[in-house]
């Protein structure tokens, strides 16, 4: 899976140095400016025509995969950690929850990590809603968020469609992009029932900074957790906490590698 974000229209480098926060759930820090498109009951998130297959197969695989390493790789000198416990998994659907700190990284390092499976991709609206690239990034994975309960049917049908056919299901728990943030922000467990619900295996990545000499950007490394899996004999929202704590924790305690800061983050009072 490759999608390119709303966001990507921003600058490639971060020129900020410091950024001030209230509240580290629902605050935004991404440049970009973009009105999403309603996503209702009418959004079709599965298409079989062989039409469809072909330019899925055209834009994730001969374009952007390529693009992905490249730029992973080239910018970000990007490496991976715990690669092989993916293994167990090589020919079955599970779902993967990452730290969400790039603009245009952040939608490449699954495809690069997860390679040769195809990934799908839960994602705001803004990122089908851009007048060239929004016709494109469904061809790339994307499943954008429906608006309200309407297209919640074809969502979740969507996601249990592509576990079952063995892909992988990307999900940045934390929403919003905090660029080049080193911490864990704390999320909710909404999003953990969807494998909570299938009984699908569940790995965790945590994208690292650290300094390297001569370069702009710090070097991403990437550690790859799990597989978790659900308690099925527990009720759901039981299975659904407990499979977000057991990823929090081990991503609060990957991200404590992390060596370098380029952007400082300053907790403010609201009021202040």
């Amino acid at each position: 899976m490759i999608i390119v974000y709303a966001d990507t229209v921003g600058d490639i480098m971060d020129k900020r140095k410091v950024i001030y926060y209230c509240d580290e759930r629902n605050d935004e820090f991404s440049t970009a400016q973009i009105t999403p498109r309603p996503i209702d009951e009418n959004y079709v998130y599965v298409h079989n025509s062989l039409f469809k297959r072909f330019t899925h197969f055209f834009w994730y695989r001969i374009i952007a995969t390529p693009i992905a390493f490249a730029y992973v790789i080239f910018v970000f000198g990007h490496r991976t950690k715990g690669r092989h416990k993916l293994k167990k998994h090589l020919n079955d659907g599970y779902f993967m929850f990452g730290n969400h700190t790039q603009d245009i990284a952040d939608p490449f390092i699954p495809n690069v990590i997860s390679y040769p499976k195809t990934d799908y991709v839960v994602v705001h609206a803004n990122n089908v809603s851009m007048p060239v690239l929004g016709r494109i990034t469904p061809s790339l994975g994307a499943l954008p968020i429906p608006d309200g309960l309407g297209g919640y049917k074809n969502f979740l049908e969507a996601i249990e469609t592509r576990i079952e056919q063995g892909h992988c299901v990307v999900v940045y728990p934390e929403a919003h992009i905090w660029p080049y943030y080193t911490k864990i922000r704390d999320f909710p467990d909404t999003s953990f029932a969807y494998p909570a619900k299938l009984g699908a295996p569940v790995y965790c990545f945590t994208n690292t900074y650290h300094k390297r000499r001569f370069f702009a950007h710090p070097r991403i490394v990437t550690y790859i957790d799990g597989p978790f899996y659900p308690d099925m004999e527990k009720p759901l929202k039981a299975r659904r906490r407990e499979l977000r704590d057991r990823v929090y924790r081990t991503m609060c305690r990957r991200a404590e590698k992390s060596d370098h800061v380029q952007i400082r983050y300053i907790k403010m009072e609201k009021d202040q």
